[in-house]
């Protein structure tokens, strides 16, 4: 299934190792995933989310906050694989697999590929596949933007809250391929927002100069939850952006909020590959 990230060509499994016909060889962790991330620029044991990180994002989505988006993204991609007897998805920037794992339990009839920059999101992947008993699901780590899989192997590809890569992407699909992208909506976390600084501002439309695709759906699905602990919110606070342009001081007196209703606010958006 993997292509080889050093020469391109076709890698083979051979005991706990996949190996090229050109000697490059990469080991299957114990858990199952392997590591293809070898980016120039990029160092593959630490690229991506920190086990904190992994850790906050997890705890947050096993809360199940944001488990309406997972199964109204699932409902969508359902409907463009409709028909297609076995269809490969990819997961691109899957993270630490809650929507992935979300996908495949909907979706049982296709077969998975999460990819993420990040070691430790990946094992955690495994983990969640092996707890879930989740087996049309497969993981390794790589980039978003030089995918390890032969040109036209997917019938869709899903990104989440993360980079889109036009050209590989489109390289990847199919004739006739989909790519879904799932983006924030302009009020999305407007009152954790409004904690946190003077003059909160709404989100601006995410612009990914998709030039090889059509965009052929959008909804909007927005919903409000119910924070109720001081650990959620720093749990969610730590997965955003805000996260990291935050003063000192402002995060700190986030510590103190016991309990917060947030809306949830989501764009999906469906291309079509031109």
């Amino acid at each position: 299934m993997y292509l080889c990230p050093v020469c391109k060509e076709k890698l083979k499994k051979l005991n706990n190792t996949l190996h090229c016909r050109n000697g490059h060889c990469f080991d299957i962790a114990k858990k199952g995933y392997v590591n293809l991330l070898t980016t120039a620029g990029r160092n593959p044991k630490n690229a991506g989310d920190n086990p904190e990180m992994v850790k906050a994002r997890t705890e947050f989505l096993d809360k199940g906050y944001y488990l309406p988006l997972a199964e109204k993204t699932a409902e969508i991609m359902s409907g463009l694989v409709k028909g297609i007897e076995k269809p490969v998805i990819i997961d691109s920037g899957c993270g630490e697999g809650f929507y992935t794992c979300v996908y495949a339990e909907k979706i049982p009839q296709a077969q998975f590929c999460g990819i993420d920059i990040s070691k430790n999101a990946v094992a955690h992947c495994m983990t969640r596949v092996h707890m879930g008993g989740i087996h049309n699901c497969e993981f390794a780590v790589a980039s978003s933007f030089e995918l390890p899989f032969r040109k036209g192997f997917a019938d869709c590809i899903v990104c989440t809250f993360a980079p889109v890569a036009n050209d590989e992407y489109a390289l990847k699909l199919k004739k006739g391929g989909k790519l879904v992208v799932v983006s924030p909506s302009p009020r999305h976390l407007f009152e954790l927002k409004s904690l946190l600084y003077e003059k909160p501002y709404e989100n601006k439309p995410n612009v990914y100069g998709l030039n090889k695709f059509r965009l052929a759906d959008e909804t909007v699905f927005e919903y409000t939850k119910h924070l109720s602990s001081a650990e959620d919110i720093w749990n969610l606070f730590t997965m955003t952006p805000y996260f990291y342009k935050t003063s000192k001081e402002a995060s700190e007196k986030l510590k103190s909020v016991q309990e917060l209703d947030v809306t949830c606010g989501f764009v999906i958006q469906t291309y079509e590959k031109k």
